[in-house]
């Protein structure tokens, strides 16, 4: 799950290099220079594809299978690694060389405005989907703190320790994001982020180490070939068993659910000829170590739950001791997702407050930044506070984060939410702009050479083959809601 900062001005605008720079430090563009290299940007790609997904691999295992699992992991790792390189082909025009410093401007440099457009709904869908993910997944991580410090002061089956709700700390979050969301801009928040990359690592490994040492003691519980067997325990239907396989195609998918922000990497690759090359190598990489993390993170988390295994590893109290480290963990994830939460927000709030000041520019509401004091001696070295209150930025951002907060306690489902994230999210970004960018950038028509018309119908059946997938983990998640909220 995409997991890194996301350009200021909605992941739409790129800054331009300021003027009066040393010619030395700019580029043949007149931007800054760029300095990374194929270890930096690998660096910079897993850090951004690890997220809060990674918790329900163990579950989406128990649904498929050890076979149709394992397989699941290293396919989508294939597609994702491929659709990656076309992807990195379209940084530069073919014609002009000019670089295309977001995903949005190669879109729109490639397809054109409408689907540029096309491509900034989706984008902004899955933005807000994914902060309402944040919400739930942070309130139900609090909720297990309560419950593990519970079940350890009154044992592991104590009936007390079943009656916490975690609606009550999905408010507080509200609370606190709504202070956090009142920091201007997306670059005051670098801490958050840093904050956020941190963290997913931290309760990532203290995942697989949890589950790793179960399976050593000797607790694992029972797995099969096939996953969670229909008329055993826990005991399903077929169709059942359906409806959960395309749930957890769509959390698999959902993990590698982080194209929109390769672009913007590859913009810190340093100039080079080979820049493309190298980068196709960095993807590689990045892949593979994201793979290998995915693959003990699922393979290790079935083994020790079973085909039992909980929606969420950390919270669905597969483990309860040591509760001190389940509860480290979860601190964890609340800490990475209140990061990942302004992360995500800022560009949102950018976008409309930068139209809002372009459409009344002398509206005061809009516009006035009201000094607030907010410590003695605190000041930005002119004698001016170094916080401020504007009326436009403290309604429209706190009515959304009320928005939010509400349709997360209205639909608080983990596994549903996350496998209609990774449904919407995958195909679109991952697969279909990048093929049909490259499609048009080569000019590969079925018409033309034998080479091109085979290539061209390759691309199709991938790009057709990963929409059925989409809509059967579309369809998974939709009843998973509907049967949820007992409407079938």
């Amino acid at each position: 799950m995409m997991n890194g900062v996301v350009r200021d001005e909605g992941v739409i605008q790129n800054r331009e290099c300021e003027s009066g720079l040393d010619p030395t430090e700019v580029d043949e563009e007149g931007r800054p220079k760029r300095t990374g290299t194929v270890w930096t940007v690998t660096a910079r790609i897993v850090t951004v594809v690890v997220g809060f997904g990674v918790l329900s691999l163990p579950w989406g295992m128990a649904e498929l299978g050890w076979v149709a699992g394992v397989a699941t992991l290293l396919l989508f790792a294939i597609i994702t690694f491929y659709t990656s390189s076309l992807l990195a082909e379209c940084y530069k025009s073919p014609l002009t060389a000019k670089r295309n410093y977001t995903y949005m401007l190669a879109v729109k440099t490639t397809l054109g405005g409408k689907m540029y457009m096309v491509c900034g709904l989706v984008q902004y869908a899955i933005m807000i989907g994914s902060i309402i993910g944040f919400t739930l997944t942070a309130s139900i991580s609090m909720e297990a703190i309560q419950k593990s410090n519970c079940y350890h002061k009154s044992g592991n089956n104590a009936s007390s320790c079943t009656h916490f709700s975690h609606k009550p700390y999905m408010i507080g979050m509200g609370i606190l994001e709504i202070l956090l969301s009142q920091i201007p801009k997306i670059d005051h928040v670098w801490w958050l982020s840093m904050l956020a990359t941190l963290t997913s690592f931290g309760y990532s490994f203290m995942g697989i180490g949890l589950a790793l040492a179960t399976i050593i003691l000797g607790h694992g519980k029972r797995t099969s070939v096939t996953g969670i067997e229909v008329g055993r325990p826990p005991g399903i239907t077929p169709a059942q068993k359906i409806w959960k396989m395309f749930r957890a195609l769509g959390n698999v998918s959902l993990a590698y659910s982080y194209s929109l922000v390769l672009i913007e990497i590859q913009d810190t690759m340093k100039s080079s000829e080979t820049e493309i090359k190298e980068m196709k190598r960095a993807n590689m990489a990045g892949v593979l170590i994201t793979t290998a993390l995915y693959l003990s993170c699922a393979c290790f988390g079935y083994a020790a739950f079973g085909n039992n295994a909980p929606g969420n590893m950390l919270t669905g109290f597969g483990f309860y001791e040591p509760f001190w480290l389940i509860d480290l963990a979860n601190i964890f994830i609340v800490l990475h997702l209140l990061g990942a939460y302004q992360v995500l927000a800022q560009p949102i709030f950018s976008v409309v407050e930068s139209h809002a000041r372009r459409r009344w520019p002398e509206s005061k509401f809009v516009t006035e930044e009201y000094p607030v004091v907010v410590g003695i001696g605190i000041n930005n070295g002119n004698g001016n506070s170094m916080m401020s209150i504007n009326l436009l930025r403290l309604s429209w951002r706190s009515m959304f984060v009320g928005f939010v907060t509400l349709v997360a306690m209205a639909f608080p489902y983990f596994n549903e939410l996350l496998g209609l994230l990774g449904a919407i999210s995958y195909w679109p970004l991952t697969v279909y702009f990048p093929v049909k960018m490259y499609i048009a950038q080569n000019k590969i028509t079925p018409t033309t050479t034998t080479s091109c018309s085979i290539r061209w119908f390759g691309l199709q059946i991938l790009n057709f083959v990963c929409l059925l997938v989409a809509l059967a983990s579309l369809c998974g998640s939709l009843q998973g809601f509907a049967q949820a909220l007992r409407i079938i």
